[in-house]
């Protein structure tokens, strides 16, 4: 075992595991009032609810079982991680050893890539959805949706580099670190529930505004943070690998940023600080399957590119009329397309532009509709067995009043301790 590999993966996990409360406070700052705590819930359900499922078969489904189909792994093999850890002198310790680390430190890692993909769909459930129905959810969405998807990408199976796909069409199919795991497949997630539950009331006829942005640049911060463990970490070691996806992401990310600023200042005259925040998520979402096959210049193009077209997509829910509350699809979705496909381009020594090759495009263009029509297709069947049976949203007076109040009983802000309250009552 090499201990500086195994250091760097432990490392890398407690980072990734860092970006799911990033994303609490990015999502909750730009909520209004009544709804950031159970925006915050909603990220700290989905850290527990993944937690509990992939340890019974979450992680056998995605990598420990006999693969099926090139679909999914058997849920028996690597149940309750027996495949994973043995007892030592009545000590707890790795069963084997992956790559330079032990396993048990791959299931740490992997386990909170699964906690991160599925709070991301929160944000486009803002401020109307059950605490209740959304756990519930998590759990079915982590068995039924994320680990088949990560076995069928990361573990050779159908949209693997070795999988069916890349046999037929003659490229290697590419997603380093989660553009179709984590970012297309939780977008396409987060617009079906939408198109299911409907839109927030007020949602077009009234302005909805963030009601603290220093959260959401806090939580982007946290993000652009944890996510060297996210990028670097997928290079399963301590690296000059890391060290390059470590590069390429911050280089890609600036771009993004000053691209998604100077694109809000032509079209509304401002660089903003919401702008900043979602520019950098833009960056690190696309150059997340990229980050350890394009060239320094060609990261900060794909982020260019990539801070451009998620601005202008943010715009599209008003007018095609989906209540997306916290663009997922526009930031997520875009992002993570635009990153998959951009291989095809960029790719050193593949794509298009860099290698003279239309394979590299054709194979990421196929695994990225198949990642959107079986996203789209299981995501389906559970959030409308759940609109059915739990229900997913609280009653309009409860969603007016804040669901804060309704779902947790609790409020964020003691509003009646503020100075203008003291003095009112005063009078």
């Amino acid at each position: 075992m090499d201990t500086g590999n195994a250091a760097w993966m432990l490392t890398s996990a407690s980072l990734v595991f860092l970006m799911t409360p990033g994303v609490a406070f990015f999502y909750g700052g730009m909520v209004r009032a009544k709804a950031i705590l159970n925006m915050l819930m909603l990220s700290a359900g989905a850290l527990a609810v993944t937690a509990v499922v992939w340890t019974f078969w979450g992680w056998s489904i995605a990598y420990a079982g006999n693969d099926i189909g090139g679909i999914f792994g058997d849920p028996a093999t690597g149940f309750l991680l027996k495949d994973s850890i043995k007892v030592s002198d009545g000590v707890f310790t790795a069963a084997k050893t992956t790559g330079a680390y032990p396993g048990s430190i791959d299931v740490a890692f992997q386990t909170t890539f699964a906690m991160i993909t599925v709070a991301l769909i929160s944000g486009a459930l803002a401020e109307r959805i059950k605490y209740s129905t959304w756990m519930v959810f998590v759990a079915l969405w982590i068995t039924f949706d994320y680990a088949p998807m990560a076995h069928m990408v990361w573990n050779n199976g159908l949209l693997s580099g070795k999988g069916a796909i890349s046999q037929a069409i003659g490229a290697v199919a590419h997603d380093f670190a989660g553009g179709t795991v984590v970012h297309i497949n939780a977008a396409v997630a987060a617009l079906v529930i939408v198109l299911i539950i409907g839109k927030r009331k007020g949602f077009g006829k009234q302005p909805i505004r963030p009601h603290n942005v220093p959260f959401v640049m806090l939580g982007a911060f946290l993000l652009w943070f944890g996510w060297f463990g996210f990028n670097a970490g997928s290079a399963f070691g301590a690296n000059g690998t890391a060290g390059y996806a470590w590069v390429s992401t911050t280089a890609a990310t600036g771009a993004a940023m000053l691209f998604w600023g100077f694109t809000e200042k032509i079209c509304n005259g401002h660089f903003t600080a919401m702008g900043a925040a979602s520019g950098m998520v833009a960056g690190l979402v696309a150059i997340t399957p990229a980050a350890d096959v394009v060239s320094p210049l060609w990261a900060m193009v794909l982020g260019a590119i990539a801070g451009v077209l998620t601005c202008l997509a943010c715009g599209l829910k008003f007018k095609l009329g989906y209540d997306d509350s916290l663009d997922v699809v526009g930031v997520h979705g875009v992002g993570g397309l635009t990153g998959t496909l951009l291989i095809g381009f960029f790719g050193e020594g593949t794509g298009l532009l860099a290698g003279g090759n239309w394979r590299q495009l054709a194979v990421q263009a196929c695994i990225a509709l198949i990642a959107i029509l079986y996203s789209g297709v299981i995501t389906a069947i559970i959030a409308f067995a759940l609109e059915k049976t739990m229900g997913w949203r609280v009653t309009p007076a409860q969603e007016v009043g804040g669901v804060d109040l309704a779902d947790q009983g609790e409020s964020a802000y003691d509003f009646a301790g503020t100075a203008s309250a003291v003095l009112k009552e005063l009078r």
